[in-house]
């Protein structure tokens, strides 16, 4: 009999681990290939943010990768309220097929609300570092 798939914590692993597709792991298991997409672009997120740190403000590939990684992230947080507000019932048809879990209670709604807190913050701060850096950009490419 395969293992329960908890909404609870697929949803807390989806806020702490999303972008590395942990939570796809946890629920379709290690050979999951929209799982193993996930590392790939959140680590050549973290790669620009460290050139960043290391080169300054004017390292153009930094530019290009950083909104990478807010990007995953944020999709990770999207993840972690899509499974937090599933209906119990609905979660337990599609993971747990023929079974029936525990009502989930709070643990989901919280993981929820703090999935809305930081991606809301991911996501604003991604398209506002994106589109001053398009900006910057445009004004270098003017003649002077």
């Amino acid at each position: 009999m395969p293992r329960y798939r908890s909404k609870t914590l697929a949803t807390w692993i989806a806020v702490v681990g999303g972008a590395l597709g942990l939570h796809r792991f946890y629920l379709h298991g290690a050979r999951d290939g929209i799982g193993w997409l996930h590392p790939l672009p959140t680590l050549a997120g973290l790669v620009g943010a460290i050139r960043m740190r290391e080169l300054g403000q004017d390292d153009r590939l930094a530019w290009v990768l950083i909104p990478v990684l807010g990007l995953m992230l944020s999709l990770a947080m999207l993840t972690a309220i899509v499974y937090g507000l599933t209906p119990d019932e609905k979660w337990d048809a599609r993971h747990n097929p023929g079974r029936t879990g525990p009502s989930t209670g709070w643990g989901p709604v919280l993981g929820v609300i703090l999935a809305l807190l930081l991606g809301g913050m991911v996501l604003m701060g991604t398209v506002a570092f994106s589109g001053q850096k398009f900006f910057e950009w445009q004004l270098g490419a003017l003649p002077r």
